[in-house]
């Protein structure tokens, strides 16, 4: 007979898989990546944050003094302010900008093409994903400008310099006791390792340590230091759903901790791994955690997916439409052997490889097709959407200013057309014609200029008066997200079938290999 602890292995067993001897991994996540900003992406920044302990115990801060040695207080709670501090010298904050980006992947990828130039570069994210020139190598206002220089004289239009004077500059205010410290950065334990972090909109319980640090843009970012398992109990229930099947479930949780382990150099301009927002996957501690997803996240304790002894990269999505994408249908980087466009269904009703859907025929008849896909129960499945030609104008002008696109602000919108598409429906290339030129969003950034589009696979219809003059577009689409990898609703349709979450990773990732997590698997490859 099995022991209670051997039962937790059970499914690793039947599956073949060697039960891992977990080591702990520790990740850190920026839970307010942004504490001190005025806004950040439009929305206002967190100002004021408080931290206690989940069990009563006193909190214990640790920070240098102003002599530059550690310190140690002890307080039952500790309140966190923003302060600004007037400067008898204003603070030169610049950096050069080579490109600005809707997604990490493919910031990642001009990244690299800017170091194949020579030249040193890092990933950030003010707001969108942008490319800096790296501020420790040219870190004086002369090798930033002769850097421009440069670019300017090979060709290259895009980059610019981000430059401001700061009159003011923030710093992390809190009390114990009689005293008041101003510091930039501040370490936050408890001896259950559970803290609890309370801002305007309510309070969150984390596990593990917390950590005030300075970032890459002038202000601060709380980091979450947690275990990957104790983690995982965060991200799993709000990524699937608290009522996703179980094999659903633990497909998920592999995807996760795979994803999350691969993806630790996402904010390394920052000195932090991972955020807790859609930009990683969305993470919120302790708090809303689901028995369901707990016992998936034991169940499955140390297993990961890989290809060729490395992790793969895994991207998931809401709901492919129908059909997955490949990598390089959504963003710029090199192909994903293991992430391929394929038909989402048991029985698949349609032929991908007889009829792509990179021909506006074919993409009009796949998405008016409705039955025998994965997930076709769910309300994103198929979906429609109209805008304006003045919505659709501030829509792109908002986007414009973001990016900083020459041709910004546009008077209007003449026409939009669909000029290029991936067998998989998705949209390469969308043209829209406005009074100041031509403009082509390309792959996702379709969806990240405009307000409609749900995903990228997507055709438009022209709304016209009665006159015959076009007023704005409809949007038939399907899905929701980016469509490469699992699809978590199509997912669920996959349980309900009783498929084991082994077979449900083997669809979405062909020819990888589900295991434990060994110090000879590689994380990425740079």
């Amino acid at each position: 007979m099995l022991r209670p602890a051997a039962l937790l292995l059970l499914p690793t067993l039947l599956l073949g898989i060697a039960p891992p001897a977990i080591a702990v991994t520790e990740i850190s996540v920026g839970i307010v990546q942004r504490f001190g900003d005025g806004q950040i992406d439009g929305q206002a920044s967190v100002e004021r944050l408080t931290l206690s302990s989940a069990d009563n115990r006193p909190l214990t801060l640790q920070f240098k003094d102003g002599r530059g040695q550690p310190t140690t207080v002890t307080a039952a709670t500790v309140t966190l302010e923003i302060r600004p501090q007037p400067q008898s010298n204003p603070v030169l904050q610049e950096w050069v900008v080579l490109g600005d980006h809707a997604t990490f992947e493919t910031a990642e990828d001009h990244a690299k093409r800017w170091a194949s130039r020579g030249i040193e570069v890092e990933v950030t994210q003010p707001g969108r994903w942008q490319v800096w020139a790296k501020r420790d190598v040219y870190a004086t206002p002369m090798l930033r400008r002769k850097l421009l220089e440069s670019l300017e004289e090979a060709g290259e239009t895009g980059p610019y310099l981000h430059s401001e004077l700061l009159q003011t500059t923030p710093i992390v205010s809190f009390q114990v006791g009689n005293f008041r410290y101003n510091r930039t950065e501040l370490a936050i334990t408890t001896p259950s390792n559970r803290i609890q972090v309370q801002d305007a909109q309510g309070t969150i319980l984390y596990g593990g340590r917390m950590h005030v640090q300075p970032n890459a843009y002038g202000d601060f970012t709380l980091v979450n230091e947690v275990d990957i398992e104790t983690y995982l109990r965060g991200v799993v229930p709000h990524e699937i759903g608290p009522q996703a099947p179980y094999t659903a479930v633990q497909a998920q949780t592999v995807i996760a901790r795979t994803y999350a382990l691969r993806n630790t150099r996402r904010f390394r301009a920052d000195n932090y791994e991972l955020c807790a927002t859609v930009h990683c996957q969305v993470y919120k501690g302790l708090t809303g955690t689901v028995a369901t997803a707990d016992r998936a996240i034991q169940a499955t304790a140390g297993q990961v997916l890989t290809y060729d002894n490395e992790l793969v990269d895994a991207l998931y999505s809401a709901h492919s439409g129908g059909v997955t994408a490949q990598f390089e249908d959504i963003w710029d980087g090199a192909p994903r052997p293991y992430l391929q466009a394929r038909v989402d269904a048991i029985a698949p009703p349609w032929d991908l490889a007889q009829n792509p859907l990179n021909t506006e025929p074919a993409i009009r008849a796949f998405l008016n097709q409705r039955q025998g896909f994965n997930g076709a129960n769910s309300s994103v499945f198929r979906w429609e959407r109209s805008s304006t030609l003045p919505e659709l104008t501030a829509d792109l002008n908002r986007y414009l200013d973001r990016i900083k696109h020459p041709l910004n602000p546009v008077g209007r919108i003449i026409r939009m057309a669909v000029t290029e598409r991936s067998p998989s429906g998705r949209i390469r290339i969308l043209a829209i014609t406005t009074d100041k030129g031509l403009i082509e969003l390309r792959k996702t950034e379709a969806r990240s200029a405009l307000g409609p589009p749900r995903s990228t696979l997507f055709y438009l219809d022209p709304i016209l008066n009665g006159q015959g003059e076009l007023t704005g577009y409809r949007f038939v689409g399907g899905g929701f997200g980016h469509a490469v990898g699992l699809s978590q609703y199509s997912a669920y349709t996959l349980s309900q079938q009783g498929w084991n979450y082994a077979r449900i990773l083997q669809f979405y990732y062909p020819g990888t290999t589900l295991e434990a997590l060994t110090p000879e698997i590689v994380r990425y490859r740079e």
